[in-house]
């Protein structure tokens, strides 16, 4: 599940030419997720996640649990509602 995001500042310092230190900023946004399997809180940074993903109709899976278990028990819960066996021929995007 999403929940937001948060604005991260980050300051680095970098010699010069000239043999002198600056400093200077730079700002990552973090989106916030809830793991749809466990219910943890992660994040992830935005340049990492598809724009199209950061909405609540796609799942959302953290690092610690299995993606491809948690996306075997979500076609089985589809099937159950679409009630729709297993060796069908029809194709489960047109339904």
């Amino acid at each position: 599940m999403y929940l937001g995001q948060e604005k991260e500042e980050v300051i680095y310092s970098r010699p010069s030419k000239l043999g002198l230190t600056h400093c200077y900023t730079r700002i990552r946004t973090r989106l916030i997720f809830r793991c749809d399997s466990c219910g943890q809180i992660f994040n992830r940074y935005k340049f990492k996640i598809s724009p199209k993903r950061t909405n609540n109709n796609y799942f959302h899976c953290c690092n610690s649990c299995d993606s491809k278990k948690f996306a075997q028990r979500k076609g089985v819960e589809r099937r159950k509602i679409w009630d729709v066996p297993v060796s069908s021929e029809l194709d489960i995007s047109r339904l």
